[in-house]
């Protein structure tokens, strides 16, 4: 699938210098926003893992002791792709991720989301990663939406895949944006290919908001 390199309101912010009425751009604000939030953000995400561990309780075929959780209330120049270890609660790998141009406002750093296909916009929910494959940007993984919110996943092409303009680490403000897939640098995606390809059984993703 083709992607933008950059959603049009980074432009529109760079081009104008916006700030705010205490004089800060809005760069820092996402960056002041992201320090401020770091605890919320964890009780979230600790909120989150209990959820996918009940869930995981009674189902068999998936692996109950890692799972990638995505919240999409982190700004996308931190890092909000998290490898979680299941038994332990603790965070062994992170990562950014970009989500769909779909999902942004303008003037806004909040998201929305859609299930509809062309919508371009990202899909939040629990998504079973599926089989690889070669494509345009390499090896990719097929996702399986398992919620109302993600259920046209497959059909929408969404996939898990590495991007040369998503960066490895951490930046001020936004990165690139997807048409809907979650899509990571390659060499983040080298370090969960491997936990991919090394489970004996499917891995969950979570996405949510």
């Amino acid at each position: 699938m083709l992607h933008r390199d950059c959603i049009i309101l980074i432009s529109i912010f760079l081009s104008f210098g916006f700030k705010n009425n205490t004089n800060q751009s809005f760069f820092e604000m996402v960056d002041d926003v992201s320090n401020k939030d770091e605890d919320v953000f964890t009780k979230r995400l600790a909120n989150k893992i209990i959820a996918i561990n009940s869930y995981l309780a009674n189902k068999n075929g998936y692996n109950k002791e890692v799972a990638f959780f995505v919240d999409m209330k982190i700004p996308s120049g931190k890092y909000r792709f998290f490898v979680v270890n299941l038994k332990t609660g603790k965070v062994i790998k992170k990562g950014l991720v970009a989500h769909g141009y779909g999902s942004t406002f303008f003037f806004s750093d909040s998201l929305q989301f859609s299930n509809v296909p062309n919508s371009n916009a990202t899909s939040i929910g629990k998504y079973r990663i599926g089989k690889s494959y070669y494509g345009k940007f390499g090896k990719s993984y097929k996702l399986h939406g398992l919620d109302q919110t993600n259920s046209n996943a497959f059909e929408r092409n969404i996939v898990l895949h590495g991007y040369k303009d998503v960066p490895a680490q951490e930046v001020s403000g936004l990165i690139c944006t997807s048409k809907g897939c979650p899509m990571v640098s390659y060499g983040f995606f080298k370090e969960v290919d491997k936990l991919i390809e090394n489970s004996k059984s499917d891995i969950l993703l979570y996405v949510y908001y």
